[in-house]
């Protein structure tokens, strides 16, 4: 009497393992996908703003890690605070507001150099951010508004005063509930935040200067 290989059945209860193995995974529930939002506001210089012949450095701004996050805080009550599902920042909030910044006063032709904290230059001042708020928030209305709120310090570097301060708000009401109109009142809020602070970074440097330049030179 002959036997039948037993490698054919091995191979055909291992197919069928596979597909059973196949019928599970796609009977599981996908993933939700996630969408990336990344505002990149283009501020152009106020024609107010001053000529400034000295140099500045922006340090990182500071913040709690639930605000500078990826994930982009909803405010739907005062004491409250989640998460909009399926949607996330391409890059934190700091980052973010450092960026617009920079790229403010490197495109102004206002300044006589503006770079990152550690990139080398002999900064005359540095820039001290700390990111309080940035979030949509309710309010108690039926739309949210895109909330940033931000605390700056315009430090002397030669001797570690302060030059200056002052704390920034911006407030954009969203057009709709949607995320992407969300946004969009994001992008808003720190364009008009970021022309402010421009502003108020060139003219106040430009004051401390002339403040220094006055001094006897026995009190300096």
């Amino acid at each position: 009497m002959t036997t039948r290989p037993l490698a054919p059945r091995r191979l055909l209860g291992a197919a069928l393992l596979l597909a059973l193995a196949g019928c599970s995974l796609l009977g599981d529930k996908p993933k939700e996908r996630s969408t990336i939002y990344a505002p990149d506001p283009r501020v152009q210089a106020d024609p107010s703003w001053p000529q400034a012949s000295w140099q500045l450095s922006l340090t990182p701004p500071s913040a709690a890690r639930m605000i500078d996050s990826l994930r982009i805080a909803v405010r739907p009550t005062p004491n409250e605070l989640q998460v909009y599902k399926g949607a996330n920042w391409a890059k934190p909030p700091g980052e973010m507001l450092q960026d617009a910044l920079l790229r403010a006063l490197e495109d102004s032709g206002r300044i006589g150099a503006v770079a990152r904290q550690g990139s080398g230059i002999a900064a005359d001042y540095k820039l001290v951010l700390d990111l309080r708020r940035f979030e949509s928030d309710y309010a108690g209305e039926e739309l949210p508004s895109a909330t940033i709120e931000v605390s700056a310090k315009l430090l002397h570097s030669s001797d570690q005063r302060i030059a200056a301060a002052r704390t920034f708000v911006q407030r954009q009401r969203a057009t709709s509930t949607a995320v992407p109109d969300v946004v969009n009142a994001f992008d808003g809020a720190l364009s008009a935040l970021t022309r402010d602070m421009g502003g108020w970074i060139l003219s106040s440097g430009n004051e401390h200067e002339r403040s220094e330049h006055s001094r006897p030179a026995a009190r300096r």
